[in-house]
């Protein structure tokens, strides 16, 4: 009876042999590994893509980086890049290497970012205050 009532959660399917080097299969493998990664599908992916160029303000993307730590384990850092900014580009935007996590995914989720900051350039200036804008001056 309980059996009937579990549902598996959709796990990511795996990329096409050589394209990526995510590690998904020997995640698979391991008893004790953490899996949340692989619950972010192609879908979710693309939900989680629009929603962070959607971005409103700081705390919006404060709020967007916990949450993808609590249910998919992937710890994403902003901050102004150690030279000048002066694009979004001088937005250092770091992802820690994650077993299963997809390189093009690793490479989307700074790219949507940007432009979330790029659609509300407010946002940058309010990360750049946070930093302390004039630290070496």
């Amino acid at each position: 009876m309980m059996e009937a009532m579990t549902t598996s959660v959709p796990l990511r399917s795996p990329c096409p042999p050589g394209a990526c080097n995510c590690g998904r299969d020997p995640l698979l493998e391991m008893p004790d590994a953490d899996l949340r990664i692989l619950r972010l599908t192609r879908e979710e992916e693309k939900r989680l893509l629009a929603r962070l160029e959607m971005l409103k303000d700081l705390n919006d993307l404060k709020h967007l980086q916990q949450r993808m730590f609590e249910q998919l384990g992937v710890r994403v850092d902003v901050a102004p890049g150690f030279n000048e900014v002066r694009t979004m580009r001088g937005i250092a935007i770091q992802i820690d290497e994650l077993p299963g996590l997809c390189r093009k995914t690793r490479a989307a989720i700074p790219a949507a970012i940007r432009r979330g900051l790029e659609n509300h350039p407010e946002i940058a200036f309010e990360l750049l205050n946070a930093h302390d804008l004039l630290r070496d001056t």
